[in-house]
């Protein structure tokens, strides 16, 4: 496929900054990868002159494999990658220009938390006030700030003043166990940037091109590692779309892709407007509906695939309704020749998901939740993982922590906090108090053998770490420390998998290829695994139905597409609407989830639902209302059921069901049939009033039903005893 207009213009523009606002599916990996293909075949530039960020490691590995693809040469050593594995790269590099000692190690977030809740133990504070959870958000958001404790203004009130010094404490313990977050990564590299003026220098020359993709996600820091790494001679090529800024809440600023034409004045601007995946109805609905938010750069996006079929939307009753309703759709798109992986169902909140899951279930539909529990964060990985840690470094006292007593050896927590209070009151890190314990007469005789047992083990399995292969290292790890045993002897399938997981880990660390011929093997592995430890590890063989959040959806696209949940307070979610520009990233939101369709989109909602242990009446979502009333159709289903009034932007009007579908037979039995009755019937009670039929429980004389009443009020009454006149 060859470049449109606006793309060759991208690809080929001269030396300058340019400012590339790439709409939904307009092809942005394409020009970025053909940008730099350009400026190295046709310019002559060194492959080491230019830097390409974006944001998951994932997007990193296609964009360089597609630029060697294009340009038939191996590009290893470019600079290709995220914020992070970049940040981390330099501090490799310059390890005693950061500060640090040259094998420092790099610590996830739940080791950071471990470490958190250790320190709050040690201050003695209340850890139901200081959740090391909490405390871990705090230190993350000042880093993306580009914020020091001693930058922070103390005095304000107690919770303050200790947040900070929690903070203080945890950065001092991390500069002594030699131990970097991914926070500590960004700010680290621009704090030695920054104070070393020939290493920036350095750098600012032999980068002429800085290639940022998805640059509305950028937050504080990374800003400003852009700005300085720029200087005043390189060239900055900013990809992004603020239409689609949906992460606030993790930091990201919108306003720098605002404010990136003034901050890198002259900008070349271009607009990617020609969408390669949705139909025209997909995209005349998703314009409407961000046309709404204010201050947009502004695009208008298009495509020459079609009209496409109208948006369907279907009015359900409760969320056990709709999500019958989305079961049944699914398996009428297999039933026809369609497959299971080209569908898509989206929810705002993970709150949505047990319905749908439990639908899906009961229909025997295979589903997958996207950006479930990652590799790298599984127990038996990370158990395994630690002790690799434990042997490259026995300064780490979270890995020290973690598996002194995993497998279970012995040690208990008396024996743990001895070891505690001995690295305090010394000074020293935990293996070190261990070690004196041993020597000394603190402990007890069987905490000691058990104690000077497990030195033994690391000391041994550090000792022929040096003539394995990594991954032979691996296996004997897992065998020798019985994790393979322990995790094995679970019951059931749990079991297996844990197994099959270990098993996986010596496969990775078989595939693993280092990049540094000078660095250890295992320490490049360990930094490799915590940097991917975000990184989804999904099966993409199995044909299985997709379940994702709409912040998870970013970036994906499916043929068919459904968007449950459109209900104002769910969707927009209810914490957003005290703002104008919390609605505003929400709207992003629904744009966002409306282009990952590609030819069918589906728009649920309930008219009531249960969340969080409280009954929400569903109002149709604004950015549904906000959609042209010629893309969309509302849904009849065939049923038995008569539901007398759909209120939604296009109305109120009857809808008939005459004929109930064989997917509900069940459901008929156990109470239609019985009482010619049904969900959503309208029905008189002597007392309460009239009312709609909402749920039912049970089956004979003791059924149950939920009605809502016309003042508002919901009663469950016994169906032989409450005398309910249908009406209609």
């Amino acid at each position: 496929m060859q470049l449109n207009s606006p793309q060759h213009q991208a690809v080929t523009a001269p030396e300058s900054n340019l400012l590339v606002i790439a709409g939904a599916g307009s092809g942005k990996t394409r020009v970025l990868v053909e940008r730099m293909a350009f400026l190295m075949r046709d310019q002559g530039l060194s492959p080491h002159a230019l830097m390409a960020v974006t944001f998951t490691n994932k997007a990193a590995r296609e964009m360089r494999e597609r630029l060697e693809e294009t340009l038939g040469r191996s590009l290893h050593t470019m600079w290709v990658g995220t914020f992070h594995g970049l940040a981390h790269r330099f501090l490799r590099a310059h390890w005693r220009d950061a500060g640090l000692i040259e094998q420092f190690l790099i610590l996830d977030s739940d080791d950071q938390q471990r470490m958190l809740k250790r320190i709050i133990a040690d201050l003695q504070l209340d850890d139901a006030k200081f959740k090391p959870r909490a405390v871990a958000g705090f230190i993350n958001s000042c880093k993306d700030e580009g914020q020091r404790p001693h930058h922070l203004q103390t005095g304000r009130d107690y919770y303050n003043d200790m947040l900070i010094r929690l903070y203080a404490e945890y950065d001092a313990r991390c500069n002594a166990q030699n131990l970097v977050d991914f926070g500590e990564l960004l700010l680290r590299t621009f704090e030695t940037l920054q104070s070393k003026s020939e290493l920036l220098r350095h750098y600012q020359d032999r980068f002429r091109h800085l290639l940022i993709d998805e640059f509305q996600d950028t937050n504080t820091i990374q800003y400003a590692w852009i700005r300085l790494l720029a200087g005043l001679n390189t060239h900055v090529m900013a990809v992004g779309d603020d239409d689609q800024s949906i992460y606030a809440w993790r930091g990201a600023r919108i306003e720098n892709i605002h404010r990136y034409e003034s901050d890198f004045a002259p900008v070349t601007t271009i607009r990617l407007e020609q969408n390669y995946r949705s139909t025209d109805v997909i995209l005349k609905a998703a314009n409407a509906v961000i046309a709404n938010n204010s201050g947009r750069l502004g695009k208008e996006l298009w495509t020459d695939q079609g009209a496409g079929t109208p948006i369907q939307l279907y009015a359900a009753f409760n969320e056990q309704d709709e999500a019958r309703f989305v079961a049944n759709r699914i398996s009428q798109h297999v039933d026809q020749g369609g497959l299971y992986g080209e569908q898509a169902i989206l929810y705002r909140s993970n709150a949505q998901s047990r319905v749908l899951e439990d639908a899906l279930l009961r229909a025997g539909i295979p589903y997958r939740i996207y950006g479930g529990q990652r590799f790298y964060e599984r127990l038996e990985i990370k158990n395994a993982l630690m002790y690799l840690r434990l042997i490259q470094n026995r300064f780490d006292d979270t890995a020290f922590e973690r598996i002194i007593n995993v497998p279970p050896r012995g040690i208990g927590e008396r024996t743990v906090e001895q070891i505690r209070e001995t690295a305090r009151d010394e000074g020293k890190g935990l293996w070190d108090a261990a070690l004196q314990l041993t020597r000394g007469e603190g402990l007890s005789g069987r905490a000691k053998t058990a104690v000077v047992a497990f030195i033994d083990l690391i000391n041994d399995l550090d000792g022929k770490a040096t003539d394995l292969e990594l991954s032979d290292l691996a296996r004997d790890v897992i065998d020798t420390t019985g994790l393979l045993a322990y995790h094995g002897s679970e019951k059931g399938e749990r079991g297996q998998a844990r197994v099959d997981n270990l098993n996986e880990l010596v496969s990775a660390c078989r595939a693993f290829e280092p990049e540094d011929e000078e660095s250890p093997v295992l320490l490049q592995f360990l930094s490799q695994a915590s940097l991917d430890a975000g990184e989804t590890q999904a099966d993409p063989d199995a044909d299985a139905v997709q379940l994702m959040t709409l912040h998870s959806a970013k970036g994906l696209e499916f043929p068919r597409v459904f968007l449950v949940g459109a209900e104002e307070e769910l969707f927009p979610h209810v914490m957003s609407l005290d703002s104008a520009g919390g609605l505003e990233e929400e709207r992003r939101l629904a744009y966002v989830g409306i282009t990952r369709a590609m030819q069918h989109l589906v728009v649920t909602y309930a008219e009531t639902r249960r969340l969080n242990g409280r009954d929400h009446f569903g109002l149709l979502s604004r950015f549904v209302r906000e959609i042209p009333q010629d893309c969309i159709e509302e849904v009849r289903l065939e049923s038995q059921i008569s539901r007398p009034f759909v209120s939604s932007s296009f109305g109120a009007r009857p809808v008939d069901r005459p004929h109930r579908h064989p997917r509900f037979q069940d459901y008929d039995d156990a109470f239609g049939e019985d009482t010619g009755l049904g969900i959503g019937s309208r029905v008189d009670h002597g007392l309460f009033g009239e009312g709609t039929i909402l749920a039912f429980e049970g089956s004979g004389p003791q059924m149950k039903v939920q009605v809502r009443f016309d003042d508002g009020s919901k009663k469950w009454l016994v169906l032989q005893y409450a005398k309910l006149v249908p009406l209609g």
